[in-house]
């Protein structure tokens, strides 16, 4: 009996935790996210770090691939509610999955600068010989024009936070790009209609998600809602 009851205890504490699902971005992998997956793990969370082939697919076959990956990872342990933190192309994943699903088991995402708006660097490159090669079909759908899956979603129907960076370690990238940007992706490209909270921090694009001050922020908006920087723009969703 005592045996038993010490089992039950187990296994609530093992099965009881929120899931977060991380998803990279283009061109990278989980080992991407491992900073983040680590610091969710000590705060509690059940974490599904998933890796994708970024580079081998359209978005549309991405979202479907990745997210369900995801959900089945949380639904496994019976760890809900589900939320997410996304890099870059990760967002508008999560974007495409929900055009077209149920949001009812979702509780929180927090974007790292997502290509919401899609990106002019995909406009002025995307007919470079080897782009494709190197960032693949998906790459090519993440211009600003009438072709951008991004530009084609419309608002979220979530609750979102969007964490955009203003630090750039590519001028000549940057050199596309209204300013402020992340050397990716434009500050006001990467809001959306509907999101919750936005914050702008001094981060740049490939690294952000080690970045201790965008942590913190995804932390706080996970936990609260909302983000805790002064330069934080919070509302009610």
């Amino acid at each position: 009996m005592i045996v038993m009851s010490m089992v039950l205890l187990y296994s609530t504490a093992a099965f009881s935790s929120e899931c977060v699902i991380l998803l990279h971005g283009l061109a990278r992998t989980a080992d991407s996210m491992s900073k983040l997956e680590t610091t969710l793990e000590q705060k509690g969370y059940r974490v599904a770090n998933i890796d994708y082939p970024s580079r081998k697919m359209k978005i549309e076959a991405l979202a479907e691939l990745a997210l369900t990956l995801g959900l089945d990872e949380c639904r496994l342990t019976h760890s809900y509610p589900v939320n997410f933190v996304t890099h870059s192309l990760g967002g508008i994943l999560v974007r495409q999955y929900y055009s077209s699903h149920r949001t009812d088991n979702v509780k929180r995402v927090v974007m790292l600068g997502p290509p919401n708006n899609g990106s002019e660097v995909v406009d002025h490159l995307k007919y470079t010989p080897g782009f494709e090669l190197l960032n693949g079909p998906a790459g090519v759908q993440l211009g600003t024009d009438d072709d951008s899956v991004p530009v084609q979603l419309g608002p979220v129907n979530f609750e979102l936070g969007i964490i955009a960076g203003t630090k750039s370690v590519n001028l000549i990238l940057s050199s596309f790009l209204p300013n402020p940007d992340d050397g990716k992706v434009s500050v006001e490209s990467t809001k959306v209609e509907g999101m919750c909270s936005f914050i702008a921090l001094a981060a740049t694009h490939p690294f952000m998600m080690n970045n201790d001050a965008v942590i913190g922020e995804v932390l706080s908006f996970l936990q609260n809602g909302k983000f805790d920087g002064e330069a934080g723009i919070n509302s009610e969703c």
